[in-house]
């Protein structure tokens, strides 16, 4: 928290949003991407919210009661005056009470929320409300969030953290509660978890490089754009992706012995065809999953983690990604026999790369169902927005909302354009000069690539190269 001239700011943790209140009561929301709040006048939006209602400034004894919008992402507000009566400073306990109410009913009544607190005449109110409005406001902000995916932020982790004490657990990027938790309790697990964040964006950023969405935003992490902020499709790909390279990493550091608490996957129980039998060191998957799954679902099972709606989203869509890595299961043989005869073959359980896995995904990305949040006898469900006389498949990604079509720059949909990205001119997918320009029209430039060439085999056993130069021609959307 800081004071400037009279006035309180406040920013959550990510420093995404902050809220600022004036010595007149004036709320006013900063809206950024994640920088630093020494440096205010950096923010992208400064919009001014509540200042002025019905040509006066909000007093004291106005009570703010607002809930989060969970359809747009956006925060609603609404005011009361309530004349004689102020709401006194409440204990941490009461506020968390009225924090939950908001979290599950969006708006609570005025009666009910003065109730919590005892009435008192406005005059006598002391000056710290003007501070507990702007944390109350706060902390109903940081409820609408969701961590799911922040983790991916581990892939910033310096090499030089040894990470072989719990202390250090806290000095990792993007880690709710739980998942600290779980780092203290499995620290020799950790450079497994930070090595599948980096997977996630490295697979992310090539499945979608011939998009118009290319998965950069993914690299802002913990500090995402809307993109990624809300149930979009994209959302649902990242979570999916992630959900599955955590697993398949954990599986992958079983077989090659980087983990002392697994093995090789188990020997599978029916009997292999004639001339092949079990061995090697199968992926273990199971064990995969399991570790995989408490770390990245673990921070949609917070009381706090955003809407009802926004968990059940996201919870589906890291299932899935669980279940497309299981269909990923193959079998895999190496030869054995005199003078490569192949005469026996030993086979194992593996999982396929995760780039097959990723491309996989992006296949039901593209096909993804749009849901909605409805009540179903004495419960609310995600049933398709379209087709809602059939239940969500489990096979498929949902998303919430929808996407904006990525074709110019707009930060505050998480659309960073599609100028100067480089397309293909030949094509006919979605890497096409038509399609990823939005047609704008693309430029041609001249580039120079080095090539290997010439390339001769030397007996025994090597091969040697000469390096060649080529002028080819690019274009990029204009």
């Amino acid at each position: 928290m800081e004071t400037h001239n009279q006035t309180i700011t406040l920013c959550n943790s990510t420093h995404t949003v902050c809220l600022s209140v004036d010595s007149k009561g004036c709320i006013e929301a900063w809206q950024g991407r994640g920088l630093r709040r020494d440096n205010p006048n950096l923010f992208m939006i400064h919009k001014p919210l509540l200042c002025n209602l019905n040509n006066r400034f909000l007093s004291h004894s106005d009570l703010l009661n607002f809930g989060v919008n969970r359809s747009s992402g956006s925060f609603s507000f609404q005011v009361f005056h309530l004349q004689e009566r102020a709401l006194p400073k409440l204990k941490e306990n009461t506020l968390r009470k009225i924090l939950r109410k908001l979290l599950f009913k969006k708006q609570i009544s005025l009666e009910k929320l003065i109730s919590f607190g005892q009435q008192e005449k406005a005059e006598k109110m002391k000056p710290s409300l003007r501070f507990f409005l702007a944390g109350f406001l706060l902390l109903i902000l940081q409820t609408g969030l969701c961590y799911g995916i922040k983790w991916i932020a581990l892939s910033k982790t310096s090499l030089a953290l040894a990470l072989n004490q719990t202390q250090h657990c806290k000095q990792l990027e993007g880690l709710v509660v739980s998942q600290v938790q779980l780092c203290r309790s499995n620290l020799e697990l950790m450079q497994t978890i930070i090595q599948a964040a980096r997977e996630v964006i490295k697979t992310c950023r090539k499945t979608f490089s011939d998009m118009r969405w290319n998965c950069s935003s993914i690299e802002l992490a913990p500090n995402y754009l809307l993109d990624l902020d809300r149930g979009t499709r994209e959302s649902a790909f990242v979570y999916a992706l992630s959900a599955a390279a955590i697993s398949h990493t954990i599986a992958r550091a079983c077989t090659t012995g980087d983990l002392p608490g697994c093995s090789c996957g188990p020997i599978p129980g029916e009997t292999p065809g004639p001339g092949y039998r079990w061995g090697g060191c199968a992926d273990n998957l199971n064990y995969g999953l399991i570790m995989g799954s408490k770390f990245s679902d673990a921070p949609m099972k917070m009381k706090k983690s955003g809407s009802q709606a926004n968990k059940l989203m996201h919870l589906h869509n890291s299932e899935v990604g669980r279940q497309v890595l299981k269909a990923s299961l193959e079998m895999k043989c190496k030869c054995h026999g005199v003078s490569g005869s192949c005469s026996i073959k030993t086979c194992w359980k593996g999982l396929q790369e995760l780039r097959d896995i990723a491309l996989d995904l992006k296949t039901k990305y593209l096909s993804a169902t749009k849901v909605v949040h409805r009540p179903m006898g004495t419960r609310k469900y995600l049933v398709p927005k379209d087709i809602d006389i059939r239940p969500v498949k489990e096979t498929e990604l949902i998303y919430l909302q929808s996407s904006p079509d990525f074709c110019m720059k707009n930060e505050k949909v998480g659309s960073h354009g599609t100028q100067d990205r480089q397309c293909n001119k030949t094509s006919n997918g979605s890497d096409s000069c038509d399609l990823m320009c939005c047609g704008r029209g693309y430029n041609p430039y001249m580039d120079k690539v080095v090539e290997r060439c010439h390339c001769k085999y030397h007996w025994c056993c090597y091969v040697t190269c000469k390096k060649c130069e080529r002028t080819v021609e690019r274009y990029v959307c204009k």
